[in-house]
């Protein structure tokens, strides 16, 4: 047997596909198991056909198959449960937006929703207490948002960015509200409360 060539040993002719040549080996391989010497020859075959079939690819007369350049590519990668946002999302999504614990969501909501209430159930008498308010809410998304990265800059800017957003968009939606269904909504309270659910969203779902 070990007067044959690599192919006659493994029982396969020179033309045999990869496929066929691997097929082969996994059968002699489960049929001599426990048969320490001809389980040596048969890879010993094996490993010299890949070899003849690689100095044939590299003259230029054969195709050598991807599996047999590269098997380690046939490796399957471990699949990792990642979640949904680092998934789909991009890099700068990601180091944006938050993914945030059932107490990271709930503590603001109730500090901002506490504030939110006193300024909607205030009267015009008291609505002198809404700017105070704010200051609050201003404060308390600060800290929320430095807490998570230690970047007091980028909270405070985050913190600004709400203030005039929730202020802006208070305003268009009492101007909406008054122009055309002419119900008297009171801007101050409509814009301290935008900026209020802005500073809870902010603080929750941002880094």
């Amino acid at each position: 047997m070990s007067e044959q060539t690599p192919y006659q040993t493994l029982g396969v002719t020179e033309s045999a596909s990869f496929e066929e040549i691997q097929a082969v080996k996994n059968r002699l391989s489960q049929q001599y198991q426990g048969d320490t010497k001809t389980l040596e020859l048969v890879e010993t075959a094996y490993d010299a056909i890949l070899m003849d079939r690689l100095r044939l690819r590299q003259e230029g007369k054969i195709k050598v198959p991807e599996k047999i350049r590269f098997p380690e590519r046939l490796a399957t990668a471990p699949k990792v449960n990642q979640p949904l946002m680092s998934a789909q999302a991009s890099p700068w999504l990601q180091k944006l937006v938050d993914t945030p614990s059932r107490n990271d969501i709930l503590l603001p909501l109730g500090i901002f929703g506490i504030l939110a209430g006193i300024s909607f159930l205030s009267q015009d008498a008291t609505g002198s207490f809404r700017p105070f308010l704010l200051v609050i809410g201003v404060f308390a998304n600060i800290y929320f948002l430095n807490r998570k990265e230690r970047k007091f800059g980028r909270a405070f800017l985050f913190t600004l960015a709400g203030l005039v957003l929730g202020v802006g968009l208070g305003a268009g939606v009492t101007f909406l509200l008054n122009a055309n269904a002419h119900l008297g909504v009171n801007g101050e309270q409509v814009a301290t409360g935008m900026t209020l659910l802005l500073f809870w969203l902010i603080s929750s779902f941002i880094r």
